[in-house]
């Protein structure tokens, strides 16, 4: 297993701050005319983790391929800063770059968001708190998101690969300070919200033995009920992250792929009005 922690041939990065963090701004070296802007959030349990890790996403591949311009923020982790400070970094990073599209490169209309395991999990949170405070958002990809501090019936008593029932307790306690069973705003824990509307566009996929399952479906069905385009790919796994650790297996391959051709379809139809 190699992880890849330095950016790939074709990609310029600038380190910035945003505030009080640190923070990634991935180019391709020959810019694309207006992409889209995208917002990606490492993940980790919201107690592990580095922007670093962007050099390892699916993020990545959207630089190379599309010349989408990519912001990985070092968002403050929960062991000495719980929620929301998380949330709030991540949310401060869409307000940056809302405000820096131009000098950026990328088209304001079409900022996204997403991220991997808690990533997701933030960037879902991410998306409902830029609906509430006016910001819009034209897609979101919250990759078998960390989404509910409650056990589902796919997380409960889950044994799987890389991510598991206590290590989910764990990290919710730590990013919650104990409040795991105890209902939470949806900023904390997004699985938790009750109206959907609003909300943008979203596609994501996930293990079929993985805690994430559950949640993760409910997610994209509850956007549906909302009349929100939405959908999860289900792939035959128990391991939580199977894209990013096992790159060359099959299912890695389709998943990312497949990923690619959602996102293609979002940059050619969905936009915001500013």
């Amino acid at each position: 297993m190699k992880f890849q922690l330095k950016p790939n041939e074709g990609i310029r990065v600038e380190k910035v701050r945003i505030g009080r963090i640190p923070a990634l701004v991935l180019k391709p070296e020959k810019p694309a005319p207006q992409p889209p802007g995208v917002l990606w959030i490492h993940g980790g349990g919201y107690i592990f983790g580095m922007k670093e890790m962007v050099y390892m996403s699916r993020a990545a591949d959207l630089v190379k391929r599309f010349g989408a311009v990519v912001v990985s923020p070092g968002y403050r982790l929960a062991w000495l800063h719980p929620y929301p400070a998380a949330a709030e970094d991540c949310y401060g990073a869409l307000c940056w770059m809302k405000d820096h599209s131009e000098e950026l490169g990328f088209c304001s209309s079409q900022v996204m968001v997403g991220g991997e395991s808690a990533g997701g999990g933030l960037a879902a949170a991410v998306c409902m708190m830029a609906r509430d405070r006016g910001i819009r958002v034209a897609y979101q990809m919250p990759l078998y998101p960390m989404l509910s501090n409650l056990d589902t019936e796919t997380s409960r008593d889950n044994h799987g690969r890389v991510w598991n029932t206590r290590r989910n307790h764990l990290g919710w306690r730590i990013y919650l300070r104990g409040r795991v069973g105890k209902r939470v705003s949806p900023y904390a824990a997004p699985a938790g919200q009750t109206d959907f509307h609003g909300l943008p566009p979203c596609y994501t996929f996930v293990g079929s033995g993985e805690p994430f399952l559950a949640e993760t479906l409910r997610y994209v069905e509850n956007m549906k009920a909302a009349g929100i385009p939405a959908e999860a790919e289900v792939y035959p796994t128990d391991m939580h992250a199977f894209d990013l650790l096992r790159p060359e297996d099959e299912i890695s391959r389709r998943a990312a792929q497949s990923f690619l051709r959602h996102f293609e379809y979002a940059a050619a139809h969905y936009r915001t009005e500013s």
